[in-house]
């Protein structure tokens, strides 16, 4: 019996893992260069965008980037206002999915805002809420964007995605 069914056409091929590889490292790169303190929240987002295409991933990038700001926006106020209450943390991420819906944002755009609101909120940090919350956006916006531009240069072909179907 096998546990997992294995579709030809979402297995990394030798030039996407390559295509991956550099493009984390040159977002890892970038947030290092501004001095972004956890710089690895670049490589990450990255990481999360380049497993689609442009097409498909453009919208949803977008989306990601201004759910990470509200997801910012509402850790910074949280972390300020309200330190450490469990029940203030849930009915932030309670309300970020509705505004979230009321956006018309998809569910990986909530997840992005709720993971920034997450980090900012539930990590100790020596830094203002704010700054924290400015440097987390610009973390995973770097990451995202990066992605983008490599993957419009770099488009992973379809001939390359055809080829491992039928393998």
């Amino acid at each position: 019996m096998k546990l997992w069914k294995w579709e030809p056409e979402n297995l990394p091929s030798v030039v996407h893992s390559i295509r991956t590889a550099i493009a984390a490292t040159i977002s890892l790169a970038v947030a290092r260069l501004f001095g972004l303190p956890e710089a690895y929240w670049a490589a990450i987002a990255t990481l999360v965008v380049m497993q689609s295409t442009l097409g498909a991933t453009l919208l949803i990038s977008v989306e990601r980037i201004a759910a990470t700001a509200l997801g910012a926006l509402a850790g910074a106020f949280l972390a300020t206002w309200f330190p450490e209450n469990l029940f203030v943390f849930a009915a932030a991420v309670f309300v970020l999915g509705l505004l979230c819906a009321a956006f018309r944002m998809e569910k990986t755009a909530y997840r992005y805002a709720s993971i920034t609101l997450g980090i900012i909120v539930l990590i100790p940090r020596s830094n203002a809420a704010w700054i924290v919350a400015l440097h987390r956006f610009f973390e995973v916006s770097v990451g995202i964007l990066v992605a983008l531009a490599l993957v419009a240069v770099w488009p992973e072909h379809q001939a390359e995605s055809a080829k491992r179907s039928a393998e």
